[in-house]
């Protein structure tokens, strides 16, 4: 199974490239693709959801049709309605814009009100059916601004939740959610010299040591609550308290309301993760903890042992909406 790309990192041109090959690119990249037609573009559209609308605007020839890009904002757009019970935000605006990129080249959001995406060349139907970076970024929206030293939080964040709701509704099997998190998660691990999340920014600890933060968090949760709640219910309710991404909150305030949100008496296990991880580096057991959870993976094919001590908690995590 291949690994997931770097997130929002965008790869350098190697010095080396040709002035030509650059300009070639360059021409790929903004011409009209041959199975679109001028009239296409530019592209301004909306889609309502419940709770919002979503304004699409393409001022550039993308190389998939209009209505492939509407149906994979729409797939985006329910993984997160599905998740919430709503859609995050009552208005964002998605810009698409062609990269240089062989295809879903990168994506930001702002402020809690706008998404940039890019599209390289050779994007195409089945690219966007696999796609996770959309929904990456659509779940920036559901989460305020922490300040800069704290996005370990915002992107473990996202990057966590954006399988878990893809996943339980079916968007990709819970073998490609297992999988991709045993073969991503080492990445999070603290290097020699590291400090805990909120003093080392390397693209490893900040996306894949976020996501593990995450991960600890939603078994603890469990753990602690006899699995009937999960991180899902944290997050819900720092978006019912109006904490989505046009709001700066601070990580103390941030924690404090995830812990309120899990609405058990003396559970507070976001706080307490942050004051474990948050200063100084943790070393986890991801193979025991794999093992624990009965998540077997071999060769590059997951199965799983039913028998294992945290088997229904990693099946609450991956349990399918009604």
């Amino acid at each position: 199974m291949p690994q997931r790309p770097a997130k929002s990192h965008r790869a350098t041109p190697h010095p080396a490239a040709s002035f030509a090959a650059v300009a070639l690119a360059a021409l790929t990249t903004f011409a009209s693709p041959p199975y679109t037609t001028a009239s296409d573009w530019p592209l301004e559209t909306s889609l309502p959801q419940s709770g919002g609308v979503i304004d699409i605007v393409s001022p550039h020839p993308l190389p998939i049709s209009p209505d492939e890009l509407t149906a994979w904002v729409q797939r985006a757009a329910t993984a997160l309605t599905h998740f919430y019970g709503r859609y995050p935000v009552k208005s964002v605006t998605i810009h698409f814009l062609p990269s240089g990129a062989a295809a879903v080249g990168g994506g930001v959001e702002h402020n809690g009100d706008r998404i940039d995406i890019r599209l390289g060349p050779r994007t195409n139907h089945d690219e966007l059916v696999a796609d996770w970076m959309l929904t990456h970024e659509m779940f920036h929206l559901s989460q305020p601004q922490l300040a800069r030293g704290y996005s370990w939080m915002s992107e473990g964040m996202a990057d966590y939740l954006e399988p878990v709701a893809r996943v339980r509704i079916g968007q990709i099997t819970e073998q490609r959610f297992w999988g991709d998190l045993v073969e991503g998660m080492p990445n999070g691990l603290p290097e020699p010299g590291d400090r805990g999340l909120d003093h080392t920014h390397t693209w490893g600890r900040t996306y894949w040591g976020g996501s593990l933060f995450w991960l600890l968090a939603d078994i603890r949760v469990r753990q602690q609550t006899h699995n009937s709640k999960g991180v899902r219910d944290a997050a819900r309710a720092v978006l019912d308290a109006g904490g989505d991404g046009s709001r700066e909150w601070t990580i103390e305030q941030l924690v404090a309301a995830y812990d309120k949100g899990i609405g058990v008496k003396g559970v507070t296990v976001f706080t307490d993760l942050h004051d474990e991880m948050g200063a100084k580096a943790v070393n986890t057991d991801l193979d025991a903890l794999w093992k624990s959870l009965g998540v077997v993976y071999t060769d590059g094919k997951t199965t799983f042992d039913d028998t294992a001590p945290l088997a229904e908690i990693r099946k609450g995590i991956t349990e399918r909406e009604k």
